[in-house]
């Protein structure tokens, strides 16, 4: 029998795992690495698609045609409000599909959401395939706990068009509490699974009981993560920049993913150290000639600057208490899921 592949097909990186004598084993990819990032990319030259790292450091040059946090759009509709807002900030282009779903345009060319998510599981396939030395024809697919019909419907599509027997769609959470319960053989327990990853944030209670988990409730938001943490740190860094340059990079396509790309390395330094500093020789120039953005960010502004971020983890957490029937002081253990759940003022929230 040949092995059934579990992915984690995240936001903004994917993960597969094969089970080995009975133990989850990570397989890493062609670059050796664990985790694969969620990035898809067309060479307009060349016609050659690039995904994963590859497509993501590439994204500098073509950030018109290089996808990213897709997983946001699946199974949405062009005219959902959270769509619209994304548009003003994404620097590739989101059109109408004909059945009204936002759809994504890389070189000229439309693609639904689960083609570009199909091709990122494509992309883990072979990979895990190459690594194994076997054929993997099914898979196990992880989503949102909060992620409708549509949404999880989307994601199974895309196993499908990757080649994929979808067996099943599990909701992360229990994904999380699953690994948490075969790694630590716990009786009896009331488990909080506070998952807040690159672009969603769900919040679930589970009992395990007898080995069985039972959901208890879940709630979250599932265009709340750390592209948004990201995107406040960039708006930061341009609105610094404008104000002591008078230049307004905002509108500089190549500038803008420079910037979120260090946005993004600060965020994640920020988590064990206090300060760092944002430096980018080059990032434009005008008349005077070229220009540097040289910034240091400290631990208490970024807080500052996504306070509002965090704070609305908040009520999606009391309100999945509510409906769990139990109270607080009934959680036996909150297990913080997702690259943001690392950040210091995300944990002293919780």
């Amino acid at each position: 029998m040949s092995k059934v592949l579990g992915i984690d097909l995240g936001t903004t990186n994917s993960v597969a795992a094969v089970i080995e004598a009975g133990e989850p084993e990570i397989v890493e990819n062609a670059e050796g690495a664990r985790i694969t990032p969620s990035v898809v990319a067309v060479n307009t030259k060349s016609g050659e698609r690039y995904v994963g790292q590859i497509a993501k450091r590439q994204a500098v040059t073509n950030p018109e045609n290089t996808l990213f946090s897709v997983k946001r759009l699946m199974g949405r509709k062009f005219d959902d409000p959270e769509i619209q807002a994304a548009m003003k900030k994404l620097p590739y282009k989101i059109i109408k599909g004909a059945d009204g779903n936002a759809e994504v345009e890389m070189a000229g060319q439309g693609y639904a959401p689960p083609q570009i998510s199909s091709f990122i599981l494509q992309k883990i396939k072979q990979d895990a395939e190459a690594k194994l030395g076997e054929t993997i024809t099914q898979a196990v697919i992880t989503v949102p706990a909060y992620f409708n019909d549509a949404q999880r419907q989307a994601t199974k599509d895309a196993g499908t068009i990757a080649g994929l027997e979808v067996l099943r769609i599990i909701n992360e959470p229990t994904a999380s509490s699953l690994a948490y319960g075969m790694d630590k053989g716990k009786a009896d327990a009331t488990i909080a699974v506070f998952d807040l990853g690159g672009g969603t944030f769900d919040i679930t209670i589970l009992q395990l009981g007898d080995g069985v988990f039972e959901v208890k409730s879940t709630n979250g938001d599932t265009y709340l993560g750390g592209d948004d943490f990201d995107q406040e740190v960039l708006d930061w860094l341009i609105q610094e920049f404008r104000q002591e340059s008078g230049i307004d990079l905002s509108k500089d396509r190549m500038a803008l993913q420079r910037l979120r790309d260090a946005a993004e390395r600060a965020k994640v330094e920020l988590s064990s150290v206090l300060e760092t500093e944002i430096n980018l020789p080059f990032i434009t120039a005008d008349a005077s000639g070229p220009a540097h953005l040289v910034k240091t960010l400290s631990r208490a502004r970024l807080e500052q600057l996504v306070g509002a971020l965090i704070d609305r983890t908040e009520q999606p957490c009391r309100q999945a208490i509510t409906d769990s029937g139990l109270a607080a002081s009934d959680i036996d253990e909150v297990i913080m899921v997702g690259g943001m759940s690392r950040m210091p003022a995300v944990q002293e929230k919780v």
